[in-house]
């Protein structure tokens, strides 16, 4: 079943109270929770109160977003994400793989992001979450066989993939990153760019012809996936709403 959200940065401008509003007022089922404005990693109270709103209001949590860049970041910050994410009732903490894109990382570089990631998951897996690596420009998750590469040298269970499209990616390819990435592929960033990427924002209904075939893709097999709407045009709350009701609406046609 595919479960449609938000993710807290596409609105860093609102409050965790307004984020869980616009989300409730949507439709939409479950919140991923950035760790730089709405829920500092070291403001338990903070993250205890995001998690509070969202029951309140129906919501899930999905994930705690955070920024922390394996191999780069002080690996001593990560037991304060971890501490985050357990006070947020989130089953998986978002990171990236590393600063630079897979072209140019040194083997060592890598072996020191695949080292930390492995770190990392090992410390999150005591807690009971699983760590999802974002698939992003400069990082080792820039292409599908870099992305491949870096799971398999991991070899960590709770190491899942977390995709999102490339601006004005061709159908053909995003529908062969998301087959390929299953069954582990938990998450996808849901949005709309032209050929000028996250500058080119665009209407979610303008790449129907993407996310139509990716959704069913991530529905085929029944296995519960979210689906986040992120980088919405003009990080307007009006448009929004008009991206989330046309999720809905491809969300459904995919369970049917």
């Amino acid at each position: 079943m595919l479960v449609p959200g938000l993710v807290s940065v596409t609105f860093r401008a609102l409050s965790v109270a307004e984020v869980v509003d616009l989300a409730r007022s949507c439709g939409l089922w479950t919140v991923e929770w950035g760790g730089d404005v709405h829920v500092p990693m070291h403001d338990l109270a903070g993250a205890r109160d995001a998690r509070n709103r969202c029951a309140d209001a129906g919501l899930s949590v999905s994930a705690y977003g955070s920024y922390y860049r394996a191999g780069s970041t002080d690996p001593a910050e990560w037991p304060a994400a971890v501490a985050a994410a357990a006070e947020l009732g989130a089953p998986r903490i978002r990171l990236w793989a590393g600063t630079t894109g897979s072209a140019g990382t040194s083997a060592g570089q890598r072996s020191r992001v695949v080292a930390a990631i492995r770190d990392a998951a090992e410390f999150a897996e005591d807690y009971g979450i699983r760590i999802a690596v974002e698939h992003h420009r400069d990082t080792l998750t820039d292409t599908l066989e870099s992305a491949n590469r870096l799971y398999a040298e991991v070899g960590h269970g709770s190491v899942v993939p977390y995709w999102q499209p490339r601006g004005a990616q061709d159908v053909a390819s995003a529908v062969e990153e998301v087959r390929t990435l299953l069954p582990r592929l938990t998450t996808a960033h849901v949005f709309s760019w032209g050929a000028g990427g996250g500058c080119d924002r665009l209407p979610l209904a303008a790449r129907e012809d993407l996310w139509r075939p990716v959704l069913a893709e991530l529905a085929r097999d029944g296995v519960d996936r979210h689906v986040l709407l992120a980088f919405v045009a003009d990080d307007s709350p009006e448009r929004f709403r008009a991206d989330a009701a046309v999720l809905l609406e491809w969300v459904n046609a995919a369970a049917a």
